[in-house]
């Protein structure tokens, strides 16, 4: 196997004609040169240079080695200014999944700025249920993903990194003509003899609901499974019952609703960002991580509610 240190340093032996001059110019001895020069050849299996008292001259072999030597110099200096792009955020491609309350709300913010900052990285965003990020986290089809977890289902595996980005606390929803629309906030007993919309197919917000009323004394009555957000807003407008909804998940409140922050106990949520442990972080991820940072922050310290009243988590709910 031939060296390609030495490969380098023989063209440029080539290049200067000598080696006193490559010494000179590479700050080595002479005799250091040499010593490279004729370890090459033993490994080439033939002379590469034709030694003469005025210098040298580069043999057949030589000639075509040091041709190659030219082309991996330029091919090595065309990767260290590829990965300098990489590093520096001037090329590249950042892969991220994400589930839709939080890609209709905590999101959009993070990939502005992303955008603006590094404008030369290439985006790209999957949507899913959980199960389907995990199944693109592992086999590698995003680098890293939005998730969440409740108290009683945390993310407990060995094999990823989890960097938690905000606590999404949870809002009760009633119509405007119900007798706990005026109020500023509410508890989950307060409506222990309501009927509920809740969340269809097993919904992790139907166990959060069916969980925290049992809690507090009583089983949920379900009027109604909804299949997504709004459409739970528009039968709580039209008074078929109440509903529990992740602060996130409220962007866009519809005429008729009002929105009940609920004081502890309440189910609140994590908002994750989730790797696997052997996917180094890369730099246009960390970049993005920042940015999500930045709208966490931001969602901690201005949410408006339906009202443009702030709703701040009460700090018991460990918001």
């Amino acid at each position: 196997m031939l060296d390609v240190r030495r490969i380098l340093l023989f063209a440029e032996v080539a290049r200067r004609g000598s080696v006193t001059a490559t010494a000179r110019a590479l700050n080595y001895t002479p005799s250091a040169v040499s010593q490279q020069v004729s370890r090459l050849e033993t490994e080439a299996g033939q002379p590469l240079l034709d030694r003469h008292a005025r210098g040298v001259t580069l043999t057949d072999a030589g000639r075509a080695l040091a041709d190659r030597g030219e082309r991996i110099a330029r091919e090595l200096k065309a990767a260290e200014s590829e990965l300098a792009d990489f590093a520096g955020l001037r090329a590249g491609t950042l892969r991220i999944g994400t589930f839709p309350t939080v890609g209709a709300s905590l999101l959009p913010p993070a990939v502005i700025a992303f955008r603006e900052t590094h404008p030369d990285v290439r985006l790209t965003v999957r949507s899913a249920r959980i199960a389907g990020l995990w199944s693109m986290l592992e086999s590698r089809e995003i680098e890293m993903s939005l998730m969440w977890d409740y108290d009683w289902c945390r993310i407990d595996r060995e094999d990823v990194d989890i960097t938690p980005l905000l606590d999404d606390p949870p809002a009760l929803l009633v119509g405007d003509r119900h007798p706990l629309a005026t109020r500023t906030d509410a508890t989950l007993a307060d409506l222990a003899d309501d009927s509920w919309i809740t969340r269809a197919d097993r919904h992790p917000v139907a166990e959060a609901l069916v969980r925290s009323c049992r809690a507090v004394g009583f089983e949920p009555q379900i009027a109604y499974e909804a299949h997504d957000y709004q459409e739970a807003q528009g039968l709580v407008a039209a008074g078929l019952g109440v509903a529990l909804a992740p602060t996130l998940a409220l962007e866009g409140i519809r005429p008729g609703v009002s929105v009940l922050p609920l004081r502890p106990p309440a189910p609140v949520r994590r908002i994750l960002l989730v790797r696997m442990a052997d996917h180094a972080l890369t730099p246009a991820a960390g970049a993005f991580l920042g940015s999500l940072r930045e709208s966490a922050a931001a969602r901690r310290t201005d949410a408006p509610d339906a009202g443009g009243r702030a709703v701040v988590p009460d700090p018991r709910s460990g918001s």
